[in-house]
């Protein structure tokens, strides 16, 4: 699977992470309240998001989210490296300026769509208090797994859960024709 395809909808465009975004992707991560309740919470700093940003153009799978009509650069998101018949989804902010306006139901229409071609099932490791992105996932049909696992995030062992979106559950959810 291309991890780095240009993918189009209606209001945005999905295209490969380039490391002249820097400027515009860090305009739109020093929001310090895009962080406010997700488990890297410090990651507005410029030294703590120039790292996030190395991991993401070193991932091989990091994507720029463009707003179609402006063209303005307003967040990103990646997948990350196959694991069987399974591929994560995550690493994702956008603007707030772009929150609760569907953005995000069709950022992750368009990644899911292109991912269960390739593989049986999209999984997406939430912290397990980020209520934010645990409510984001009831919007667009993921399923909350027994999976846990932790992750060290800020200095700190942080819990998070795994939700997953089946090429079926995809096929029958809120994103089906």
């Amino acid at each position: 699977m291309d991890r780095q395809p240009v993918l189009e909808g209606d209001r945005l465009v999905l295209r490969p992470l380039r490391a002249d975004d820097w400027d515009a992707l860090f305009a739109v991560a020093s929001d310090r309240e895009i962080w406010a309740g997700h488990p890297a919470h410090d990651r507005w700093q410029e030294p703590v998001f120039r790292r996030f940003f190395a991991e993401a153009m070193a991932s091989g799978g990091a994507l720029a989210v463009v707003d179609r009509q402006s063209g303005a650069l307003i967040g990103s998101s990646r997948y990350g490296q196959p694991d069987g018949d399974e591929i994560e989804i995550g690493w994702t902010f956008l603007a707030r300026a772009y929150w609760g306006r569907g953005c995000n139901a069709e950022m992750k229409r368009l990644m899911l769509a292109h991912a269960l071609v390739h593989f049986a099932r999209v999984t997406f490791m939430v912290g397990a208090n980020n209520v934010i992105s645990r409510k984001a996932m009831g919007h667009i049909g993921g399923v909350l797994t027994d999976r846990a696992f932790e992750r060290e995030l800020c200095g700190v062992i942080v819990p998070h859960v795994l939700f997953e979106i089946t090429r079926e559950s995809f096929a029958h959810g809120p994103f089906a024709d």
